[in-house]
């Protein structure tokens, strides 16, 4: 068996609504979109900077309709109104096809977007 690392959730372009240095780390998320990409609490996610460079690890939890907070340490790498990628992926020795959306400027799912193609 060979484990590959594979994306499995993406949310493409959240914005930032706030950061908050004084709370334990970690990014909060609208609980829907949580579940339109598949992330549970506690996961492992990546977020990146769409604007500047700025990329941490850190771990997700649900949160109110239309949040996308960064919290403890997180918070001195973004502020409200930074646009993000936050991606979770998966270790898995089959394919599996991720499940991504493409977010309005209040984190309101635009459309869901297609994943990529293999050629093969």
């Amino acid at each position: 068996m060979r484990l590959r690392q594979l994306l499995k959730s993406k949310l493409h372009h959240a914005r930032v609504t706030y950061a908050n240095p004084d709370y334990v780390g970690s990014i909060e998320i609208d609980h829907r979109l949580m579940k339109a990409v598949d992330l549970v609490d506690g996961e492992l996610v990546h977020v990146w900077a769409v604007d500047h460079t700025s990329r941490i690890e850190t771990y997700a939890f649900a949160g109110p309709v239309g949040v996308v907070g960064l919290n403890g340490g997180a918070a001195h790498f973004f502020k409200p109104g930074d646009r993000l990628i936050i991606a979770a992926f998966a270790m898995t020795d089959e394919p599996i096809v991720p499940k991504m959306v493409l977010l309005d400027d209040h984190n309101e799912i635009v459309r869901e977007m297609t994943p990529f193609s293999v050629a093969g």
